[in-house]
């Protein structure tokens, strides 16, 4: 019992010790959400087209806010394709979401190769976003189960581990 106590401790010390995003691989947990979190998520498509992510309902849900200015953005895109392409089999979908203007998310989608949903958010100071990259992962029944500032390399296998788990795979 000790032990565990003390384990909850470091894990939270450690958490409440990690800088913003930047561009290391240093770590500051983004806001915990309630489940209800995902249903305040305000996204169209390219087209203006609203995203209801409860159409998704079933699947996982990897959502990585971003911007074309941001440089740890962009460094992560090409991770995030090769995490997306090593489980295409799986049940998830990938939504990459900026707060820029279609225009801007079009022009960017344009001049790099990756094969992602791209989508506009509208809102996301409602969202306490507070540092771009910022990833939320949802489970299949729509509850927050990941959520993080800063650069990571969503291809390595301790990170497409974070992203199964979301499924109940490789507990």
């Amino acid at each position: 019992m000790r032990i565990l106590l003390i384990k909850h401790i470091v894990i939270l010390a450690c958490g409440f010790g990690m800088t913003a995003c930047n561009n290391t691989e240093t770590k500051k947990p983004a806001v915990v959400y309630t489940d209800t979190a995902i249903k305040k998520i305000s996204l169209t498509d390219l087209e203006n087209n609203p995203i209801r992510l409860k159409q998704y309902q079933g699947k996982i849900i990897f959502l990585n806010f971003w911007a074309t200015w941001c440089k740890p953005c962009k460094e992560e895109m090409p991770s995030i394709a090769s995490a997306q392409d090593r489980l295409k089999n799986e049940n998830i979908i990938f939504i990459l979401a900026s707060p820029e203007n279609v225009d801007e998310i079009e022009a960017f989608k344009k001049n790099n190769p990756y094969n992602f949903q791209y989508a506009h958010v509208e809102n996301t100071e409602e969202l306490n976003i507070q540092a771009l990259p910022t990833t939320f992962i949802y489970d299949t029944n729509g509850v927050l189960v990941f959520s993080e500032m800063g650069f990571r390399k969503w291809d390595e296998e301790s990170n497409l581990n974070i992203i199964q788990k979301a499924a109940g795979n490789n507990e």
